[in-house]
């Protein structure tokens, strides 16, 4: 079956019911399903209905924990909470994506965790071949630590989801590149690969793995905790696959959305705080006064422009750079937080 011929359109809001038929088995979980939620109640709630409808979560094997960043009030909250097999956790403020992760996997009881994006579509059986693939590297492999899939755009053609730890060279080189090539690069393969890292709107993770590593980095707010966590595990020993035949459709990438002010400056926070811990320091130097330079060009554009909301926030990204390279580090995070408080619905917030 051809890859256009495989997407799946997830099922309008209006359709979404209570799951029935779900077996409490006594035994543990075998698979944690965890979604962050952000403004995307109708979403995720599409997406844990097609879980529950799988005969993996039937029979028990599956559970989903749903985080939630602090999202307005909405009827499918109340309801998520009574279907069997799921747990919410709703958070007052918005604590960033992975702390959101970490505070899930925390609360799951499997032994692998599957990270997935609210805008996603699973390909038939694909909760039944994650579980098989668990089965197979439990057993066969114990340092499979993190495995990535295949993904899918809305036309069924490919979307990059795998890429080369970054460098000083590759960033500033992607910034001639289309958005959805900055990080990514194709991988040629029909089988199960070693990459260097998998994005996290899709992500297979085995419990001792992130135990090891205590989870995602905490201080990247939102992008690159993805690509921190695998390089992570591979300094620790732990293997990294790309799975090509499990696939998932992911229908609102980022890199097809507008790049607000705002996650601008939470994307430019990550990638600081990413080359901080793993760049030599004239690198991140470098880094952190190429950035300085871009809010401060961006800033003088906007005000030219009369656009005073627009200027006021790439002024804070070039106070946040500053002290970033300082090692300022507190005082950064409290000017990113403040940042995130002020966005608008519309500025986004979700991978």
């Amino acid at each position: 079956m051809s890859d256009r011929a495989s997407v799946v359109h997830p099922p309008q809001p209006a359709t979404i019911r209570r799951p029935v038929g779900i077996n409490p088995a006594a035994r543990l979980p075998q698979l944690s399903i965890v979604i962050v939620n952000y403004r995307q109640w109708d979403n995720t709630a599409a997406l844990v209905r097609q879980i529950l409808g799988t005969a993996a979560a039937r029979r028990g094997a599956v559970e989903v924990v749903v985080v939630d960043n602090h999202s307005p009030p909405h009827p499918l909250a109340a309801r998520l909470r009574r279907w069997p097999g799921v747990s919410l956790r709703r958070w007052g403020r918005n604590r960033g994506f992975a702390r959101a992760v970490n505070e899930g996997c925390r609360l799951s009881r499997g032994q692998w965790f599957l990270l997935l994006n609210p805008d996603m579509t699973l390909a038939d059986g694909f909760v039944d071949g994650v579980l098989r693939l668990a089965d197979q590297l439990g057993d066969a492999d114990p340092k499979t630590g993190i495995v990535g899939f295949r993904l899918l755009n809305n036309d069924g053609t490919t979307q990059l989801s795998s890429g080369q730890f970054p460098t000083l060279a590759s960033s500033l080189a992607g910034l001639m590149r289309p958005r959805q090539r900055r990080k990514y690069q194709s991988v040629n393969a029909s089988h199960r690969s070693q990459v260097n890292w998998v994005t996290g709107c899709c992500l297979l993770m085995r419990r001792g793995c992130v135990q090891e590593l205590r989870g995602l980095d905490q201080s990247m707010f939102l992008y690159y905790e993805d690509v921190d966590l695998c390089r992570r595990a591979q300094e620790k020993g732990w293997k990294v696959w790309y799975e090509p035949t499990l696939r998932a459709v992911h229908h609102d990438p980022s890199h097809g959305r507008p790049v607000s002010p705002q996650l601008r400056l939470i994307a430019r926070h990550s990638l600081l705080t990413y080359a901080s811990r793993h760049w030599p320091r004239w690198q991140y130097g470098l880094l952190a006064g190429i950035v300085r330079l871009e809010a401060c060009v961006r800033r003088w554009w906007a005000k030219q422009q009369g656009h005073d909301a627009p200027a006021s926030v790439y002024g804070q990204l070039e106070l946040l750079a500053g002290e970033l390279w300082q090692g300022a580090v507190a005082a950064g995070r409290r000017r990113l937080i403040g940042v995130v408080k002020s966005m608008p619905p519309a500025a986004g917030g979700q991978r």
